[in-house]
């Protein structure tokens, strides 16, 4: 396998965003970099140090939230660079939809629509190195990622996975964590998380067919939610009673 490309961590450790985000860049003189993070002055200043010899720039982003997208507006104002990503972030220079590619040096960066975590979250596939870069589709470590925020997310999330599989690829670089190398095994963990928590719901359902959410949560996670997470825990449930109740798929 080839070297991974470099990146930038922006230090945002936290129970989402795992060790921080990492922001990848493809390319030399015509690059591109991935996810510049949050909106914090020392980080900004420091992605304009790690873009510095490169010519032409492209800020790519693969969702709106703010620890990717949050230094856009600012890192493209100090590389007099503009902003590629998908319509759901405001501001975008250049709005990507599914099958738009993005060049570099490197190769082109095409972009995947993937939605599930947002509802126009896309990934990038570089052809030229079998990668893809994930944002927050997949997760460097665990079993799961965030899937709460519009009516059908949770079936959107699995189509999502699948449509990964069509691709042919060696490694997947999240947003958050290391490099996933086995992609196969990853898509099955992943995907084998969300199965086992929709018939946790199923079964909690047809025990309780009136359960409300909060009655529910007990039930469906018992003690492993972590201190100060169960609203975003009582969210993601809420997802998946909607899922089961509509009749989503598995």
């Amino acid at each position: 396998m080839q070297p991974h490309p470099p990146f930038l961590n922006a230090g945002n450790a936290g129970p989402f965003t795992l060790d921080g985000t990492r922001s990848y860049r493809i390319g030399k003189r015509e690059a591109a970099i991935i996810d510049p993070g949050p909106d914090v002055e020392s980080h900004v200043r420091a992605l304009v140090a790690f873009m510095d010899d490169a010519h032409d720039v492209r800020i790519v982003l693969t969702h709106r939230h703010g620890d990717h997208a949050g230094a856009a507006p600012a890192l493209a104002k100090a590389l007099s660079a503009e902003v590629w990503g998908p319509a759901e972030v405001e501001g975008v220079d250049h709005v990507l939809e599914d099958g738009s590619p993005v060049q570099t040096d490197a190769g082109a960066l095409v972009a995947i629509h993937t939605p599930g975590h947002t509802e126009g979250h896309l990934c990038f596939h570089w052809p030229d190195r079998n990668a893809l870069f994930a944002g927050d589709l997949l997760l460097g470590r665990g079993a799961t990622t965030w899937v709460a925020e519009y009516p059908g997310c949770v079936t959107d999330y699995m189509r999502s996975l699948d449509r990964l599989r069509t691709l042919a690829l060696e490694v997947v670089y999240p947003a958050h964590g290391p490099a996933l190398e086995n992609v196969a095994r990853a898509l099955d963990r992943f995907q084998a998380h969300r199965a086992e928590r929709i018939e946790q719901v199923r079964g909690a359902l047809q025990a309780h067919p009136d359960a409300s959410v909060e009655e529910l949560l007990d039930e469906v996670y018992g003690d492993t939610i972590p201190s100060g997470l169960e609203g975003a825990a009582a969210r993601s449930l809420s997802a998946l009673v909607d899922h089961v109740r509509e009749g989503g798929l598995d």
